[in-house]
């Protein structure tokens, strides 16, 4: 079955996971985090991407972040893929692959999903459980996003900025969305929509993705000749410019 098309939609925030090969480990020492920290920061400088939240684990690691350009996010996993592991490789002395194929990545609603993807990343080591509380884990933008600690990786997204009228009441409201955990089911949503690909948000949302990128945003029910009806009904436009 072929690929689906990537999605390239500037200024449409997405959710991106990448795994090491076999679920190994992809981190092994404190400095590892470090090199991947600074390979996301400059390889998102140089593409056009803002981050927003991240969680670097142990064997895998989950990035919000909106591209300003239709190549950007393709080029900065890119950039950030081959860097890393030629440092991981040198350092500890191993070859061949390091990823687990090709990153996954959904496209977001920002009114429904952006704060629950926020969420939902800085709340991976609780999940795993590695530490109680999301401020214990070194390796998250939890740090700048809840308390203000520098982190020359985060650039807020504007529905973060528009938290509060100063750096403290973004802050504090942001702590206050920690207050209650994810509920069961949009922890489903946002991990089914990233590992297959498809787009988080309500179906106006989604059927609007469709038409603008000229690709599938959901599952087809209905076999073959459903989905060759839905894709007659597409623009056909696999760059996402308009």
């Amino acid at each position: 079955m072929p690929r689906l098309a990537r999605y390239a939609a500037p200024g449409t925030p997405q959710h991106i996971i990448h795994r090491g090969n076999n679920r190994a480990a992809i981190f092994a020492r404190v400095a590892d985090y470090r090199f991947f920290r600074e390979c996301l920061r400059s390889a998102c400088e140089r593409y056009e991407c803002s981050v927003h939240a991240y969680a670097l684990m142990t064997n895998h690691v989950h990035v919000l972040v909106t591209p300003h350009r239709a190549s950007s996010v393709a080029e900065m996993m890119q950039s950030i893929g081959r860097r890393y592991v030629r440092y991981f490789n040198d350092v500890h002395e191993r070859t061949g692959t390091l990823w687990e194929g090709r990153y996954r990545a959904t496209l977001i609603e920002t009114d429904r999903y952006l704060f629950a993807c926020y969420r939902y990343v800085e709340l991976n080591a609780v999940r795993a459980g590695i530490v109680r509380e999301p401020r214990a884990y070194a390796w998250s933008s939890h740090a700048f996003n809840a308390y203000g600690s520098n982190d020359p990786v985060v650039i807020p997204h504007e529905r973060y900025v528009a938290l509060g009228e100063d750096p403290e009441a973004r802050q504090a409201a942001y702590r206050a969305l920690f207050s209650l955990p994810l509920d069961d089911a949009t922890i489903d949503d946002i991990r089914a929509a990233t590992n297959k690909g498809w787009v988080l948000g309500t179906r106006t949302f989604r059927d609007s993705v469709a038409h603008r990128l000229g690709r599938r945003t959901q599952p087809v029910s209905g076999g073959r000749m459903a989905m060759k009806r839905f894709n007659s009904t597409l623009t056909p436009n696999l760059t996402g410019r308009d």
